[in-house]
């Protein structure tokens, strides 16, 4: 009897670099969103179809790919939080919605997507995106989350008027508390991630403010493109020179 090949994951292994590169990647969705939506003044709408529309290709080809590929993988992490960054921008300005009420429609989106993921499937592990289902869920989580991310950063440093290196920091410490719960073995792997996950998104939001708004504003006042640009070499240099491999979770 001939044996199938196993399916293995598409998705990276979830160690340090990974958390490195997704910071990296949630920084360049702030910085290149407002760089579209505001430095070149095209707006939240047109700049989230523009976004959306990069997302749709990504995806597509990363779900039809038949293995991990890193640059497709990351490719498609950054086209969620540009089109995270605009469309969260335009619900909580051009819609009115304001940070707070943006911030719980994200938060109850997350949770929805969240539930509909654990019925379909059974669960909602990052760590077994073996079919084309699972890796559906998977993006649509994200693409969520990174939308969400975005407002929660919004709120937090200008909402509570707490400003951006304020922002920063509180994000750093509650991704801190989420680590000593992971390595103390406390909660669930996959609620655990998630929580990250989204963390990691106005984390990256409120340091992409802190780098280029104005400084009567808290910011240094870099300018976005060459921001975005910077990070993004960071990025690609950070894929080149770390190693990247799917994780290493075989599913028959």
């Amino acid at each position: 009897m001939t044996i199938s090949p196993a399916r293995r994951s598409k998705v990276p292994e979830i160690v340090l670099s990974f958390w490195i590169i997704k910071i990296a990647a949630t920084t360049l969705g702030e910085t290149g969103g407002d760089t579209l939506s505001m430095t070149f003044n095209l707006g939240y709408a047109l700049s989230s179809l523009i976004f959306a529309a990069l997302f749709a290709v990504f995806v597509v080809v990363q779900i039809r790919a038949n293995k991990f590929h890193p640059w497709l993988y990351w490719g498609v992490i950054v086209a969620t939080t540009l089109v995270g960054t605009t469309m969260a921008d335009f619900a909580d300005r051009s819609l009115g919605i304001g940070y707070f009420g943006g911030s719980s429609l994200l938060l109850a989106a997350v949770i929805a997507v969240l539930a509909a993921w654990r019925f379909t499937t059974g669960s909602i592990d990052a760590s077994q995106i073996t079919s084309p289902t699972n890796e559906a869920f998977y993006w649509l989580t994200i693409l969520a989350s990174n939308t969400l991310g975005t407002a929660l950063g919004d709120l937090v440093s200008d909402g509570l008027n707490i400003g951006f290196a304020g922002g920063v920091l509180i994000f750093a410490a509650a991704l801190a508390i989420i680590a000593a719960l992971h390595f103390t073995r406390k909660g669930s792997p996959a609620i655990l991630f998630w929580a990250a996950f989204i963390l990691t998104r106005p984390l990256g939001a409120t340091l992409g403010d802190l780098l280029t708004k104005p400084q009567a504003n808290g910011g240094f006042d870099l300018s976005r493109p060459e921001s975005s640009l910077f990070i993004a070499i960071f990025m690609a240099a950070a894929i080149l020179l770390i190693p990247q491999r799917a994780g290493d979770h075989a599913a028959a």
